[in-house]
């Protein structure tokens, strides 16, 4: 068995091998950037290694320094983790090479599925159904577009050498296909230095499923069954579950079987999953099952997996980097129970999922599992993937299942880091998801009714101005409602909540609840009443106005530090509410800025390739009033 370990990744995954690894008894090492010098794994880990500057291309990224550490510190062993080198087939060839225990498939296992193009020219020769699509070399925008118009609109442009919903763009109309092939191979260059792409039929009624499978060094592949993860969000999964709803014996027995074959076709090693896009107009049948592509590492939807099985895949895989057979046969293997994994993301769905970044000053989640790499105290910062959490659940049966994860992403308290956990609450509360009626499609024809973020509530409300006054409520100035016989007590008040005056009937007299402040976080001259799932910051009002009062000037401000690499504006042009106005890069991720208002650009201080800070003016926008 290995006796020490080097952990080549950062944040929560790095924190959930090093949990499995030192219930082994395993010493553990971890790397670290600048900017996560006083990171929780660094804080968790028997040893820590600085490796290099914030951006990940000058730390995590440089394989070299990853092997170095691990000489300098005698670790036996590297685990890449899943992003960053995890399917880098030259740096897993390195670690070989230099003696060190590769905790993953062989390089060429990775080489063999890691393009997407040669993947799915094995599969065919494997005999597994592949979607239809293009997988030629010619890579020229010209022949790329013919070959979207043979295949038939919709179509899906994806990189060959992507993942994680990068470098992945659904095209509808032939107008917009140049564009889209044109964000998608920049995206694809700065995320993979690679900007070839495949094009693939879009399925119009796609379900993601994907089969986990496991091998070993002594001819073992077993299944453990599949996932679906088709509520996404640009391709990023946001919610996963095990198993699939609506999936038949007779199917899953296909779709695995399959999963088995493909992975016996690179002949695999270790962790892996074997992506399926089905055809859900009628149903989850076999016939209309396509593979999609390998991911030849651990995912990170894995705990779902682990919670139906009871297998700890992170101790079979240092168990089969080590020699050993895998633990369980086939017939070994079952489903218990449901689970489900949201996940929790720093952005805000009301600013177009933006990403946030900042202290966590509050920090607080409720679940039976939750899998992080912060704490309170700690900070998100710009330069990685903005998920800081995942809250998972297992119970008897789905309903249970939805229901539980909706509680935990409801008291989900993150402040002053703005997260997704209302958005995900609410998701989870559709009726159409509790009924299993979901395909990829399904958060974008609801994201309008999702994304709004819900007034304070009344009980909420009342919670906060109890805490706000306290026991002094009988020296503050009152608005007096008009008083009912046979009825409580009730005082009118007006509060600012997120910088807008509104009116409450608050109870009295004053009788604080329980959990007034189990649910709240206290500042200097403000509260933050946590409530469903997100967080608003309540003051007493004063006509005067308040600190957090805010007005909608027109100016576009940088939310992060990034790159400019798209300006579609120029002072003195006309444009419309919700037009693109200037494209950021940060966070591994393109993000648009677009006009909140109809108006006149008066200023652009962006400029393409450009660098920029955070609440920097990238444009003006005038109303002309």
């Amino acid at each position: 068995m290995i006796q020490s370990l080097l952990i080549a990744n950062r944040g929560e995954i790095a924190c959930r091998i090093i949990r499995t690894a030192r219930a082994m008894g395993i010493r553990t090492v971890a790397v670290y950037s600048d900017a996560d010098a006083k990171a929780l794994h660094v804080r968790q880990a028997d040893e820590a290694v600085h490796i290099g500057a914030s951006p990940a291309r000058e730390s995590y990224l440089v394989g070299e320094k990853i092997i170095a550490a691990a000489k300098a510190t005698g670790a036996a062993a590297i685990h890449p983790g899943y992003g960053f080198l995890s399917e880098n087939a030259e740096f897993a060839k390195a670690v070989i090479d230099a003696g060190i225990v590769w905790v993953g498939p062989k390089p060429d296992s990775i080489r063999a599925m890691g393009l997407k193009d040669a993947a799915k020219a094995r599969m065919i020769a494997a005999g597994v159904p592949v979607t239809p699509g293009y997988l030629g070399e010619d890579q020229a925008p010209e022949r790329l577009a013919a070959e979207a118009a043979a295949i038939g609109y919709p179509v899906l442009v994806k990189a060959v050498a992507g993942g994680g919903g990068k470098g992945m763009r659904r095209v509808d109309d032939p107008a917009d296909f140049a564009d889209a092939l044109a964000s998608c191979q920049r995206e694809a260059a700065s995320s993979f230095g690679n900007t070839d792409v495949l094009i693939e039929k879009y399925i119009l009624s796609p379900r993601h499923i994907e089969v986990q499978v496991f091998g070993d060094t002594h001819g073992n592949v077993v299944h453990l069954f599949e996932r679906d993860c088709s509520l996404q969000r640009r391709h990023q999964k946001v919610i996963e579950e095990a198993p699939a709803p609506g999936m038949d014996p007779d199917t899953r027995e296909a779709i695995c079987a399959a999963a088995v074959r493909a992975a016996r076709a690179v002949d695999y090693v270790g962790a892996g999953t074997i992506e399926f896009i089905a055809d859900a107009s009628d149903g989850l049948r076999a016939d209309r099952i396509w593979f999609m592509e390998m991911n030849t590492r651990l995912q990170v939807e894995h705990p779902v997996t682990e919670e139906i099985t009871g297998v700890d895949l992170v101790e079979w895989q240092l168990r089969v980097a080590s020699g050993e057979a895998l633990p369980k046969r086939q017939d070994e293997l079952s489903i218990n129970g449901w689970a489900m994994e949201a996940r929790l993301y720093a952005e805000d769905p009301a600013s177009g999922f933006l990403p946030s970044i900042g202290v966590l000053q509050h920090f607080s989640l409720r679940t039976m599992r939750v899998e992080t790499g912060v704490g309170a105290g700690d900070e998100i910062s710009p330069f990685y993937d903005p998920m800081i959490a995942k809250l998972v659940v297992h119970a008897p049966c789905r309903g249970d299942a939805i229901s539980d994860l909706q509680g935990a992403c409801s008291t989900a308290d993150v402040w002053p880091v703005k997260t997704n956990a209302g958005f995900l609450a609410r998701l989870l509360d559709r009726v159409e998801f509790r009924d299993g009626m979901i395909d990829t499609g399904f958060i974008a024809a609801h994201q309008e009714a999702l994304i709004e973020k819900p007034m304070l509530s009344a009980e909420a409300a009342d919670a906060a101005y109890n805490i706000l006054v306290g026991p002094q409520r009988d020296c503050m100035p009152l608005f007096r409602s008009g008083f009912r016989l046979n009825a409580a007590s009730q005082t009118e008040v007006i509060l600012a909540v997120d910088g807008a005056p509104r009116r409450f009937d608050v109870s009295e007299p004053f009788s604080p609840l329980a959990d007034y402040g189990a649910r709240a976080f206290q500042g200097r001259d403000s509260l933050v009443k946590f409530d469903s799932g997100y967080a608003y910051r309540v003051e007493l009002y004063h006509p005067r106005g308040t600190a957090t009062g805010t007005a909608a000037d027109g100016a576009i401000l940088s939310p992060m530090p990034g790159r400019i690499i798209a300006v579609d504006v120029a002072a003195g042009d006309t444009v419309t509410k919700g037009q693109k106005l200037v494209t950021l890069e940060a966070m591994k991720m393109e993000h648009s800025l677009t006009a909140p208002f109809d108006g006149t650009i008066a200023e652009v201080n962006a400029e393409i390739g450009g660098q920029v800070q955070e609440g920097v003016v990238l444009v003006r926008l005038d109303t002309g009033a």
